[in-house]
């Protein structure tokens, strides 16, 4: 007995230890290589305003300061405590705690294509693989600018601290992706080519998705449960909420929401019922009317699911 007991003893210690070569091992593959592209932004006619509109409708869920109207970052609610903290960064153009001084156009590029920072840290929530090659050189000009949202602010909100749960964790569900230079814009004028763009870049999948671990940052409409609701989400209070479903599902999705109630909850954060929705509902306001019709009318097109989601009250 005592045999078969030290031999149970040794193949838990073996379990544990691989179970931390398996930690490690993720750990340490959170850095990888850098570019050596040599992009260059330039600067066209509509190139700011295109930039900014997508900077706001992009970057600032996570960026962008709502009480001093700036681009300086703030704590996310999205990686639980067991994994660390997480922190959005200062997009001003301090150069003491801003990134845009800190990072050449190239590098801002790579990063938006691959999620690969500048240090070759891989920051997942940065990946838009899919974005027009002239999307992010918009964006990029935009953040080169003087516009006062990213006028250079000394400040900091703290920093991102990743440990190696969180690690394995964000490791587990994402890579980073290739570098997919050429990515042209889709035709603005066809409102479900232009709709799926916008939710792709925007990342409306990534909170009305079923699983983070099931995202497909390359091809978005691959996800698992794409936009049919259910991914476990917190407001910036701490509340515990549910994704919903986007699919046009007369049950349980919007398929009894017209293009004005979706108007509404997208931009007022409103339901055709009057009921409140979560942030960031409600704060899309920099999205155009063309812009927040093509995402309904794309939306509109998608095959119903049937999937009821749990609301928490």
């Amino acid at each position: 007995m005592t045999h078969l007991s030290v031999m149970g003893t040794n193949r838990r210690k073996l379990v544990v230890a691989g179970i931390l070569v398996l930690l490690t091992g993720a750990g340490c593959k959170f850095y990888f290589k850098t570019t050596n592209d040599k992009f260059t932004s330039t600067r066209s006619n509509d190139s700011f305003e295109r930039g900014k509109n997508l900077a706001y409708n992009i970057c600032a869920g996570c960026h962008y300061d709502h009480k001093v109207n700036k681009f300086i970052g703030k704590p996310l609610h999205d990686l639980p405590r067991i994994a660390g903290r997480l922190v959005s960064a200062n997009l001003t153009n301090s150069t003491t705690n801003g990134i845009p001084p800190k990072y050449t156009d190239a590098d801002l590029f790579y990063l938006f294509k691959t999620g690969i920072g500048r240090s070759g840290r891989f920051l997942p929530y940065m990946m838009r693989p899919m974005m027009a090659d002239e999307d992010i050189n918009d964006i990029i000009v935009y953040l080169r600018s003087n516009d006062p949202a990213i006028a250079a602010a000394d400040t900091t909100v703290g920093k991102t601290y990743i440990n190696l749960v969180g690690k394995f964790g964000i490791r587990l569900g994402a890579h980073p992706q290739a570098y997919n230079k050429g990515v042209q814009r889709p035709n603005e004028n066809d409102p479900v080519a232009y709709g799926r763009y916008l939710v792709a870049v925007i990342g409306c999948y990534h909170c009305h998705s079923s699983k983070v671990m099931g995202l497909n940052y390359a091809d978005p409409e691959k996800s698992k449960g794409y936009l049919a609701g259910g991914i476990k989400l917190k407001t910036p209070d701490g509340k515990r909420i549910f994704g919903p479903n986007l699919t046009p599902d007369k049950e349980t999705g919007i398929g009894n929401f017209s293009n004005e109630d979706f108007r509404n909850a997208v931009r007022e954060g409103i339901t055709p019922s009057g009921r409140k929705l979560s942030p960031p509902m409600g704060q899309w306001k920099s999205l155009t009317d063309k812009q927040v019709d093509a995402i309904y009318t794309y939306l509109q097109s998608l095959h119903p699911k049937n999937h009821k989601i749990r609301r928490l009250t």
